[in-house]
């Protein structure tokens, strides 16, 4: 079986210098992410073993330019070539960055200051207003379902540990949706509100401030925390924090309110990729989330990167398997099936991860996320016997935060489950997985195994990381730029017109 074990392969010289995790884990104990591809092998259906191994020094030295002449680009400023542009490489180092300035200066440096911001906004209100579209949101979303409690905005004050509530808008356009959450925030009342419990406090994510989704949503819930904050300018500064780049309209607007704590989109992190930046962090940090691990959790996956082997590293592994099946047997379709709810919204996130950054020149592959076992009961029957253009990347937890829930007994068995009334749903959850993978293997459908050993901060940051760099190597391998997204800009250039704006 192919799998990992990350941190534990030599050190390679080239790259000894460029990590080194100082600060020690707070909570939890790292261990690798495991990559099983054997269900993806197969004369009949899937790919070679020797094809990987073919495949893999090609990674490798890709791999090798993204953590030297990629990042030495970024350090010494040396200009982009055009046909490369934007060169967005700063999310690789981005955590261990991150880590090493708080540890050198624990209240000066970004997450310093993140924190005690948060601490302060933890006091004063119960709810938080994030706006943002695309990589703006997403990642916050993702690690909101995954690393809190699963119905987190349900639980009382008390059972969050006085965190707020979070919930997202200026994702879209749609009129309801925003009614309803400014009417669940009071702003119908008109009025000004006087406790903890009826405050709130307003996020705004956008580098440039000209996405018109996110900006027309700042207009209006600005007016709305206005009147909640009874038009107090100083109340207002408290409660509102933009996430933002130098110079763009947010910016002058936010300078033009007053704002003068203002958190960072960091030049060289394009949106999708800026996940472990202000633009994830300010709202993992409002919700308690331990920022520290999910950083250290990326950093050992960058360590991994960059130092293991090809024939261990489950970053170019996972290029490798996917890739080859893509050209060889036609799996333009990537399923990428995850067996917790608490993952969905990391799989959306990779959907546009991966979309916006190889959807490009006529290539890449269609993304798509299933959650299981639910959707085994509506796309599955497709899946199982429909078009073979099919990979299925499973994603599996392999231990839960909550103690193992048995189905059972009751004297009457007219549901006949009493048969089974001692086993968990842990246990039902492993046959429904192995299952399907019987079921697929049986019918020549390839399939991966990507086993997260606890769906938490340190585990997560390996997750997002790692999507992040296979993205890049990908892109690399299929000779495009993983940056920018040129068709995005057009629908929103037409849109714009239309609504005769200049």
């Amino acid at each position: 079986m192919p799998s990992i074990a990350i941190l534990r392969t030599k050190d390679r010289s080239k790259f000894s210098s460029i990590l080194g995790l100082a600060m020690k884990l707070r909570k939890n104990t790292l261990q690798p992410l495991r990559f099983d591809y054997s269900g993806a092998l197969g004369a009949s259906h899937g790919i070679d073993q020797k094809e990987i191994d073919g495949l893999l020094p090609q990674l490798a030295a890709i791999r090798d330019e993204m953590m030297s002449t990629e990042l030495e680009m970024l350090a010494k400023k040396i200009p982009t070539p055009a046909a490369m542009e934007p060169l967005d490489a700063g999310f690789v180092m981005m955590p261990a960055r991150l880590l090493k300035e708080y540890e050198s200066d624990r209240s000066g440096s970004e997450l310093g200051r993140l924190f005690k911001r948060a601490n302060q906004i933890h006091a004063l209100v119960d709810r938080v207003v994030v706006l943002g579209i695309g990589g703006s949101y997403m990642g916050a979303r993702a690690i909101l379902e995954s690393c809190c409690q699963p119905y987190w905005n349900e639980l009382s004050r008390a059972d969050r540990g006085s965190k707020p509530r979070m919930y997202f808008e200026g994702n879209n356009v749609d009129n309801d949706s925003t009614q309803a959450l400014l009417h669940l925030l009071g702003a119908h009342k008109n009025k000004e509100v006087m406790t903890t419990d009826e405050r709130w406090a307003l996020v705004v994510i956008s580098k440039s401030g000209g996405t018109l989704e996110t900006a027309a949503a700042f207009r209006q819930f600005l007016s709305a925390l206005e009147v909640s904050v009874g038009g107090d300018r100083n109340k207002l500064l408290e409660l509102l924090v933009p996430v933002t780049g130098d110079g763009g309209k947010l910016h002058k607007m936010a300078t033009e309110l007053g704002v003068t704590d203002m958190y960072p989109v960091p030049d060289g992190v394009g949106g999708r990729f800026s996940i472990l930046s202000a633009v994830g962090l300010v709202p993992t940090a409002l919700l308690g989330v331990n920022v520290i691990e999910l950083l250290q959790g990326a950093a050992a996956m960058t360590d991994h990167f960059a130092k293991a082997s090809a024939q261990e590293n489950i970053v170019l592994q996972h290029v490798a398997v996917n890739h080859l099946l893509e050209k060889k047997r036609n799996a333009s379709i990537r399923v990428m099936s995850v067996w917790s709810k608490a993952l969905e919204s990391f799989g959306l996130w990779y959907d546009q991860l991966s979309a916006e950054s190889l959807g490009k020149q006529l290539l890449g592959f269609t993304p798509l996320t299933t959650v299981n076992t639910r959707d085994l009961h509506s796309r599955h029957q497709q899946h199982q016997e429909g078009a073979r253009d099919k990979v299925f990347n499973n994603v599996i937890v392999d231990s839960y935060r909550f103690d193992h829930l048995p189905i059972g007994s009751r004297a009457s068995d007219a549901d006949s489950l009493n048969e089974i009334a001692d086993k968990t749903l842990p246990e039902v959850m492993k046959a429904a997985i192995d299952g399907t993978n019987q079921a697929l293997r049986d019918d020549g459908r390839p399939y991966t195994n990507l086993h997260v050993p606890c769906v938490d901060e340190l585990h997560m940051g390996q997750l997002f990381q790692m999507m992040m760099l296979a993205t890049v190597v990908e892109g690399r391998l299929m000779g495009i730029n993983p940056y920018g997204q040129p068709g995005v800009e057009s629908y929103k250039k037409n849109m714009n017109r239309l609504l005769g704006r200049k």
